[in-house]
């Protein structure tokens, strides 16, 4: 593993020197969220608002334009590194969300949220927005619920009966088709039926064994926002993830949201070490891993010393992402509990190092230096070694965006 990650580090030290020294971005992998100018972001096509009739619903009638009122827009804001960009400082992603509660607590995604400095929540209607404070989050089920300053909201209400193939459905959200600013990101509404109550949907943000696949078009800034059924605005899923090449949108079901999202509620975590991550993999060199996009201050990734940027290569001696998903990741940490005491290799590209540490335990220390290395190299040729000459460079890439419908980050997504 030592000879492979030098390799590794040799051939991405090569690359980034050459491009100016930056690091590279992660596209977000495929999640139905937002799209943001910091963190791993997706360019988002343009979407129509479903047409709905204007006329007065008779009284067995539901007027789903009442939707409206209870789905929220999402800026996050802060300090990300992403996989294509870089380092993107004071960025802001934009996600969605849905009012639960009179007292104004909201579901979204962990990754619209997850490592944002700053919470911004505007509602249907206001030109002003109200802060927002993070109670929980899910990073391996892709969830998270946030509070929101005041009361006398207005919720929407989760469905009492399970979802169902053929079912009639609406995308409610604020996704981002080229607006340029906050306040010219517009509520949109799309229609469909559910196609499959138990889709595999492999995923780079999340692992999700069964989700909801539905018709109902979602896009980046999408993430977060609710799946409502036509018959009574009641909430069948939490859209997280899409893809365009084959037109399909996913959703985490309600059944399965409801006892996460009630522990959130409660101001703890499920699932999570407080990344921001994505899976990683280029298949030229054969590194995969998780990357971290953001990390939450406080978390256990954080007080073992993870920083935006890094990958996180092993977990428990078990190479990551070698699938493309986060699914090792986070079966190990169901398996072994979040705040368990677990082996971490990381990959830290912007100082050419490999650390090794514990989560829970001891924090990462330096295991190799790849620019120590390399100088004593150069030392070598200079006293008359014979010199090696590099002239191919690898460049380290995302995942492609196969599901793309949101966003990225941690923010906004």
């Amino acid at each position: 593993m030592r000879r492979r990650i030098t390799t590794i580090l040799m051939l991405f030290t090569l690359l980034t020197g050459a491009c100016g020294g930056g690091t590279e971005d992660a596209t977000p992998g495929d999640d139905g969220t937002s799209t943001t100018t910091g963190a791993p972001t997706t360019s988002a096509p343009s979407t129509t608002a479903a047409t709905i009739d204007d006329g007065e619903p008779s009284d067995d009638e539901f007027d789903v334009t009442v939707v409206q009122q209870s789905v929220v827009k999402i800026l996050a804001e802060g300090t990300f590194v992403d996989i294509h960009e870089g380092l993107q400082l004071n960025t802001a992603g934009v996600g969605s969300g849905f009012i639960i509660s009179t007292n104004g607590l909201v579901i979204t995604n962990n990754h619209v949220v997850t490592g944002a400095a700053l919470l911004q929540v505007w509602l249907d209607g206001e030109s002003d927005p109200i802060n927002a404070q993070i109670l929980g989050v899910s990073e391996c089920s892709n969830l998270a619920v946030i509070d929101l300053e005041g009361d006398s909201y207005t919720p929407l209400a989760f469905a009492t009966k399970p979802a169902a193939a053929g079912m009639g459905v609406f995308a409610a959200g604020y996704p981002v088709t080229g607006a340029t600013d906050i306040a010219n990101i517009d509520y949109t509404l799309t229609a469909g039926i559910i196609s499959a109550t138990d889709a595999p949907s492999q995923s780079s943000w999340s692992s999700v064994d069964g989700v909801l696949e539905h018709d109902a078009r979602i896009r980046g800034g999408n993430s977060g926002g609710p799946l409502v059924s036509d018959q009574d605005g009641s909430v069948m899923g939490i859209n997280f993830a899409g893809t365009d090449l084959y037109d399909q949108n996913f959703a985490i079901s309600s059944e399965d949201a409801n006892p996460i999202i009630e522990t959130l509620s409660s101001g703890q975590d499920v699932d999570s070490i407080g990344l921001n991550g994505q899976a990683f993999f280029d298949d030229d060199i054969g590194l995969s891993g998780t990357w971290a996009a953001g990390v939450q201050t406080g978390s256990p990734a954080a007080d073992a010393g993870i920083v935006a940027g890094d990958i996180i290569t092993s977990l428990e001696g078990l190479a990551l992402a070698i699938d493309r998903s986060m699914d090792d990741y986070c079966d190990i940490i169901r398996t072994q509990g979040a705040d368990a005491t677990m082996s971490i290799e990381v990959l830290r590209v912007s100082t050419d190092e490999l650390l090794e540490g514990q989560l829970n335990g001891h924090p990462l220390v330096q295991s190799f230096s790849f620019a120590q290395e390399f100088e004593e190299q150069v030392a070598g040729n200079n006293a008359g070694a014979a010199t090696d000459t590099y002239t191919d460079y690898v460049s380290i890439t995302a995942l492609p965006p196969d599901a793309s419908a949101s966003m990225p980050s941690n923010t906004g997504s």
